[in-house]
Order: structure tokens, then sequence, then C-alpha cells
């Protein structure tokens, strides 16, 4: 092994013990942060869409929707449709939570968060958005996005969390992957056919919310 590959592992190891209290500390902080949030619904989306793209007023219609029926709103409280949901809870009245990851990019808050949690590790982050969230809702997005899907696809297909709705919002956007889902893992038998009722595909907030409030009592 060279040595300088040797030293990288020599000093994650020294620190690694001090590392352990930093993400304990923010598992607590998290968890006194939230724990009387009461029912709420995550939603996830790209940091990159503006305020004048159609999918931000979607965003904003579901979240302002899914506050008015009495739902917290939870999202990364970053840009774009974070920001989009944030803002579509505080006009409609509902609690907008904001997981806040320390990014070099993208992350600065938005200005629609009554709740802020900070965190400097994603996995951490993560714990808090399927912990506090009965329902998760899947706008477009990009490696991130993709990344909050999976996780929540694997944890319910594997019964490491109860089920609750992943409602992915955007049939055009969803359609390829979706398509792949049966044309590749399906076919391969990587997957059960069971497992596509994992996920619901919709395109009005409406739809969205009529979802959760028929397989979410609050």
């Amino acid at each position: 092994m060279p040595l300088s590959r040797q030293f990288v592992i020599d000093e994650l190891s020294y620190k690694d013990p001090w590392r352990l209290f930093k993400i304990m500390a923010e598992f607590v902080d998290g968890f006194e942060d939230l724990h009387d949030l009461g029912p709420a619904v995550s939603i996830f989306g790209s940091a990159r869409a503006h305020p004048e793209d159609k999918i931000y007023q979607l965003t904003y219609d579901i979240a302002q929707k899914l506050a008015q029926a009495g739902y917290a709103v939870i999202t990364g409280g970053g840009p774009g449709l974070m920001e989009a949901g944030n803002k579509g809870a505080v006009d409609g009245g509902g609690r907008s939570v904001g997981l806040h990851i320390h990014l070099p990019f993208e992350q600065k808050p938005n200005d629609y968060l009554n709740l802020k949690c900070d965190f400097r590790y994603f996995f951490v982050r993560k714990v808090m958005f399927i912990k506090y969230a009965m329902a998760y809702v899947v706008m477009p997005g990009g490696f991130g996005t993709l990344d909050e899907l999976s996780e929540a696809l694997v944890l319910t297909q594997t019964k490491r969390i109860k089920p609750f709705p992943i409602i992915m919002v955007g049939k055009e956007f969803w359609a390829g992957l979706v398509e792949w889902f049966k044309e590749q893992l399906l076919k391969n038998n990587y997957i059960n056919e069971k497992d596509l009722d994992l996920f619901y595909i919709v395109d009005e907030p409406d739809e969205v919310v009529k979802i959760i409030r028929r397989l979410v009592i609050i």
C-alpha cells in the first residue's frame, strides 16, 4: 500500500472517535427540534429550479394544500423547489421546516422557514426526513432527489420502516425511470412486480393530497 494512502487511513482512524461525538450531537439536536412537529410530509426536488418555472409553482401549490390539510412540510431548506415547498407551507398556514445541510454551493437557507435544523452529515439528515415524515413527495430533481427516492424505496421494500406513501410528481419526468425499472430491474428479477406498487405517480396537487389523506390518518 502506498505510504500516502496508509497515512490517510491512519489519520481518519485517529479522528473518527471525535467525529462520533459530533454525529451523536446532530442526532440529539434533530430529535429535540422535531419531537413535537406533528404530522408532516417531506418534499424533495431540485435546488436549481426558479420561481418562474412551472414546477416551482406546482411544488408551491402542493405544499400549500398540504398545509391547509393539517400537515407540516419538511424540505431541505434550500433554494429552488425546497423554497417553493416552504413558501407554500407558510402561505397555507402550516409549519415550514428546513433540514439545512452545510454545502459549498446551493444550500443557502431560504426565507420561508419557521423551523430550521442544521446538519453537517447527510445520513443524520436523512434519518430526520424519514423519522418525522408520514409521506414523501418527490418532485423532479437531480442526484440528491434520486438519492432520497431510492432510500425511501429501499427502506419500504425491506420493511425497515413502516410503509408510507411515496409520491412521484410529474408523469412525463418520471416515465423513463419507471420504464427502466420495468425493463431492467423487473425483467432481470432484481425486483418483484409488487415492488412497483411502492410508489405513486401523479401530476396534480389535489391527487397528492388525496393519496396522503387516504393513507395517513391524523
